[in-house]
């Protein structure tokens, strides 16, 4: 933990990396963890990731808003002290950019002004057919499953990156030259196995690569520094008020 804060301290040139760890704080499940994972779910006729696929959505897509509803969306969620610890970081001018693959809108919630979501945003939602823009409430709100364009009736999607779908190509490449300049690069509550967006941390070049997850990851052993512990204490700890 000094060892961290030393880091932080000297530095005003930070990056934070987060993944679904980031939001479990906040009861907002993540996919993978035994039992309690998005991906352990029961009772499915078909699996998550089956459900989160572009052609899913296409053809089945009440099925999917069905899943979607229940299982993606927490709007009465609120930022945990690892969201609010990182919002004090950016308004200190220490850190500058918050990367996520999460779509809970927590760190903007939280204050955070430059976060850059590799996933899209349960937030932004737009009409397939003539791309008119609604919000989550239309979307929570719709009378019908699977919510309908005012304007020409069209299928609204979520702004979310599904399985089969590409990043958005102007996210990917802001945060890829952000981790590339970056000086301290955290990255916290992600298991590191999910492609392309876990292969960011390749593109950092300096010799501060911190990782702060509860389990092992991948890239544990190039890092310089490895914390297994709640990312939200251990950066409400270093932070602080």
């Amino acid at each position: 933990m000094e060892k961290l804060k030393s880091m932080i301290d000297a530095s005003d040139n930070i990056v934070f990396f987060g993944g679904a760890g980031t939001s479990t704080e906040s009861n907002i499940p993540d996919f993978r963890t035994a039992d309690t994972g998005l991906y352990s779910s029961k009772g499915q006729k078909y699996p998550p990731e089956v459900i989160l696929s572009h052609s899913f959505f296409m053809k089945y897509t009440k099925e999917f808003y069905r899943f979607y509803k229940e299982k993606m969306i927490y709007p009465e969620a609120k930022p945990n002290l690892a969201h609010l610890a990182l919002a004090r970081l950016e308004k200190q001018g220490k850190l500058k950019a918050v990367i996520t693959q999460n779509i809970d809108g927590l760190h903007q919630m939280a204050g955070s002004k430059n976060v850059l979501e590799l996933h899209g945003s349960v937030y932004r939602n737009y009409c397939i057919k003539c791309r008119a823009s609604y919000s989550l409430d239309d979307v929570v709100n719709s009378i019908e499953m699977v919510p309908k364009c005012k304007k020409c009736g069209g299928i609204i999607k979520p702004d979310v990156v599904l399985y089969e779908e590409g990043l958005d190509t102007y996210t990917l490449e802001k945060s890829i030259e952000y981790i590339v300049n970056a000086d301290v690069l955290i990255v916290g509550g992600t298991s590191l196995v999910v492609y392309p967006a876990a292969g960011l941390i390749e593109y950092y070049r300096g010799n501060k690569l911190i990782l702060i997850n509860k389990s092992t990851t991948p890239y544990d052993h190039v890092a310089n520094l490895v914390i297994q512990d709640s990312i939200g204490k251990v950066l409400d700890c270093i932070v602080g008020e």
